[in-house]
C-alpha cells in the first residue's frame, strides 16, 4: 500500500497541515502500516488499532512536545511514534539497540515519559503539571491510561492527589481489556457508565433545559447549577471523577476522530484537570482483532509453540490441584501471559485474577496461605518487583507457604529492559528462609511443582519465557543427575577438569556452545548445571568438592551481578577458604539495565557470545 499522507507526516506540525478528509485517509494508513510492519516485526498490535483516532486527535489539539504527552505502559505509544518522526525506524521495532516497543525518554523528546509497566502514567503526569505549575508556564499535560491500569492501586493514589485547578486532561481509553478481561469492580462501574446511554443526554439535556430558564443572573446561574446537580443525583448514579471535584467529559466513541477532537478541544479550554473518558475498540480495523483482542494483544511476527514452561508449570499445576483442593492459582492480569487461564478453565473458584495490582496479589496470597491453603502466584519477574515488600512483610517474615511462579526470568530481548527479567533471583536471595529454584528441564520443573507444595515457606520458581533446551537435555542426559543437591556435572566427581563452568538457568546453553568449542581447540573444561539457587550452601558444599588448588571457576548468570547467586557463591567459598589457590570470575549484568545502543543480539553485546565466554579460559591455555 502506498502511504501518500502518512509519510509527509514527520512530526506533529505536519499533522497540523492537514484537512478533516485528510486525517480519515491518515488513519486508515496508519492502521494499514500497522498491520504490515508489526505483523512482520511482532509487538502489540490491537492496542495501537484501537488508540489510532485518539492519539491523531492528541496531536492535533496539543503541541507535543512542549505539551507533555504521557502513555501508560507505552505499549499502544506505536501511532505516536509515527507521528512523531519515527516511522523509518519501525523496521527494527523491538530489536535489541532498535526501537523500543514502549515509550522511552531516550528516544525522543516526544516521549514525555518512559514506561513498560502499568498504572504510572497519572503520578508522572502529575508531577510534570505540578512543576509546570510552580514554573509559572502554560503548558499543559496530556496523559493516557487504559481502564485496565484502573485495576492498579496505583492510579488510585495519584487521583487521591490530583489538584482540579492544574492544567492536566487526563484520558481514561476504556475498551474492556488489559490484556485478559478486565476484572474487579471499578471496571464493571466504568461498563455501567459506558452502558448508560441517557447519561450524556441526562448531562446535556439537564443544561438546555435550565438554560431556557428566563431571569439568569450569576447568583441564580450558580443556584441553577446545585439543581443540576441534585436533579442528577436523584435520576442517574453519581459519577465517580465528579464526585471528586475534576471536570468530566464522556463517555465518547474513542474511535469517531471528529468527536475526539472535539472533546480535547474542549478540555484543553477549560484549562483545569479535566477527565475525558473515550471508548475505544480494541483492534479497530483489523477483523480477528477485534473479535479476539487478547490474542492480538502482542503478536510475535513468526511462528509460536504451546510447548514452553508455563505451559508445562500450568499443566502440572493442574495436575497438582486435582490431588490438593487447597491448591490456588492467583495472577495479577496475566492469566493469558503465565498461562494461568487454562486453570481457570479446570477451577473456575480456585483461580483469582486481581487485575494489575501485584502487591495485592502477594498479599492475598499470603492471607489465603494463612489460611491453610496453597496459592501458587503467576507473575513476571520485571512486575514482582513491584511486590517486594509483601514478599518480604507479608509472606517470609511470617512463614507462610506462597510458592511464586515466576514467569520471564532472564533478558527480554523484544521488550527490552522494562522487562528483563535479571533482578528476582538477586533480590529474592536477600530474603530469609527462602527456596529458589530455577529449572532447565521440564521434567525438574515438574518435580519442584510437586516438592513446594510441602514446603512451609516462600518458594520462588523461576523460569525463561521459552521452550526447553533440546539440546542441553540431549547433553546432560547421559549425566548422572543429583536431586538432593538438584544439579548435573558433566565430569567425574573425583577427578574434575581445572577449568569449570558453573551455570543456571536458560544461559546454560550458551555456556555449552563454549565449553563446545573450548573442545574444538583443545581445552577441556566442565559445567555444573545448578537447578536450585538457594539454600546456597548445598552448591556451596558441592563446589568445595571439586575446587583443588589451581582450579578455575567461571560462574555465568543471566542476571545482575551485584548481589547474584554468583557473588553470593563465591563469597561463600572465600569464608570457606577455598579459593586461595583457586580463581573465580563472574560473568554477569554488572551494574546496567542492559540496554543495547544499536541493534544487536542482546546475549553477544552482554557478554554471553560463545567465544567470550570461551575466552575466560583460552586466555589461560595460551
Amino acid at each position: 500500500m502506498e502511504y501518500s499522507i502518512l509519510t509527509q507526516i514527520n512530526s506533529p506540525e505536519d499533522l497540523k497541515k492537514l484537512s478533516k478528509e485528510q486525517i480519515n485517509e491518515l488513519c486508515d494508513e496508519i492502521r494499514a502500516f500497522l498491520l504490515d510492519e508489526v505483523g512482520k516485526s511482532g509487538g502489540h498490535l490491537a492496542s495501537n488499532l484501537g488508540v489510532t483516532e485518539l492519539t491523531v486527535a492528541i496531536h492535533k489539539v496539543f503541541d507535543s512536545p512542549k505539551d507533555h504527552v504521557i502513555f501508560d505502559v507505552g505499549h499502544q505509544s506505536y501511532v505516536h511514534k509515527l507521528l512523531t518522526g519515527r516511522r523509518e525506524r519501525f523496521a527494527d521495532l523491538r530489536k535489541p539497540g532498535g526501537l523500543s516497543g514502549f515509550t522511552s525518554m531516550r528516544e525522543s523528546a516526544h516521549d514525555a515519559f518512559g514506561a513498560g509497566h502499568s498504572s504510572t502514567s497519572i503520578s508522572a503526569a502529575l508531577g510534570y503539571a505540578e512543576s509546570d505549575a510552580l514554573m509559572g508556564n502554560d503548558k499543559f499535560t496530556v496523559c493516557v491510561t487504559g481502564d485496565g491500569a484502573y485495576t492498579g492501586g496505583m492510579i488510585h493514589e495519584a487521583i487521591n492527589n490530583c489538584k482540579n485547578d492544574l492544567r492536566l486532561v487526563i484520558i481514561l481509553n476504556e475498551n474492556g481489556m488489559s490484556i485478559s478481561k478486565n476484572k474487579g469492580v471499578f471496571a464493571s462501574y466504568l461498563s455501567s457508565v459506558r452502558l448508560s446511554k441517557s447519561y450524556i443526554e441526562a448531562k446535556e439535556g439537564t443544561k438546555s433545559f435550565l438554560n431556557r430558564i428566563p431571569l439568569i443572573g450569576r447568583p441564580i446561574s450558580r443556584f441553577m447549577s446545585f439543581v443540576k446537580r441534585c436533579v442528577k443525583k436523584v435520576l442517574f448514579r453519581p459519577n465517580y471523577f465528579e464526585e471528586l471535584g475534576f471536570y468530566y467529559l464522556g463517555p465518547i466513541d474513542g474511535n469517531d476522530y471528529e468527536k475526539v477532537e472535539k472533546a480535547l478541544e474542549k478540555a484543553k479550554s477549560i484549562g483545569k484537570c479535566v477527565f475525558v473518558h473515550v471508548i475505544t475498540t480494541k483492534g479497530k480495523g483489523c477483523k480477528e482483532a477485534e473479535l479476539d483482542p487478547a490474542i492480538f494483544h502482542s503478536v510475535s511476527g513468526g511462528s509460536s509453540s504451546n510447548d514452553s514452561y508455563h505451559s508445562v508449570c500450568v499443566d502440572k499445576l493442574i495436575e497438582v490441584a486435582k490431588e490438593d483442593e487447597k491448591v490456588i492459582g492467583v495472577t495479577a492480569a496475566m492469566g493469558i501471559g503465565t498461562g494461568l487461564s487454562k486453570f481457570e478453565e479446570q477451577f473456575p473458584k480456585r483461580y483469582f485474577d486481581v487485575g494489575i495490582a501485584e502487591m495485592h496479589a502477594l498479599t492475598f496470597s499470603a492471607g489465603l496461605a494463612a489460611n491453610g491453603f496453597k496459592p501458587y502466584a503467576a507473575i513476571y519477574s520485571t512486575f514482582l518487583q513491584r511486590g517486594y515488600d509483601n514478599l518480604v512483610h507479608d509472606i517470609a517474615l511470617q512463614s507462610l507457604p506462597v510458592t511464586v511462579l515466576i514467569d520471564r526470568a532472564g533478558l527480554a530481548p523484544s521488550d527490552g529492559a522494562t522487562h528483563h527479567g535479571i533482578f528476582d533471583v538477586s533480590f529474592m536471595s536477600q530474603i530469609p528462609n527462602t527456596v529458589i529454584y530455577s529449572p532447565v528441564f521440564y521434567s525438574s520443573l515438574e518435580r519442584f511443582l510437586d516438592k513446594s507444595k510441602d514446603i512451609n515457606a516462600l518458594v520462588a520458581i523461576r523460569y525463561p519465557n521459552k521452550q526447553e533446551d533440546s539440546s542441553l537435555r540431549a547433553y546432560f542426559k547421559d549425566f548422572e543427575y543429583n536431586e538432593a543437591l538438584n544439579l548435573v556435572a558433566d565430569f567425574d566427581l573425583d577427578n574434575p577438569p581445572k577449568q569449570i563452568f558453573v551455570t543456571y538457568g536458560s544461559i546454560a546453553g550458551r555456556v555449552l556452545e563454549a565449553k563446545q568449542l573450548l573442545s574444538s581447540r583443545g581445552v577441556d573444561a566442565g559445567i555444573v548445571l545448578i537447578e536450585q539457587l538457594k539454600p546456597y550452601n548445598t552448591t556451596v558444599d558441592f563446589l568445595c568438592g571439586i575446587i583443588k588448588d589451581g582450579s578455575h571457576i567461571v560462574y555465568v548468570e543471566e542476571g545482575i551481578k551485584n548481589g547474584g547467586a554468583a557473588m553470593i557463591t563465591e563469597q561463600m567459598l572465600q569464608s570457606k577458604g577455598v579459593l586461595k589457590n583457586a580463581g573465580f570470575d563472574i560473568v554477569a549484568i554488572d551494574d546496567n539495565f542492559a540496554i543495547p545502543d544499536k541493534v544487536c543480539d542482546i546475549y553477544d553485546y552482554m557478554g554471553y557470545s560463545k567465544e567470550a565466554l570461551a575466552n575466560c579460559f583460552i586466555k589461560e591455555n595460551e
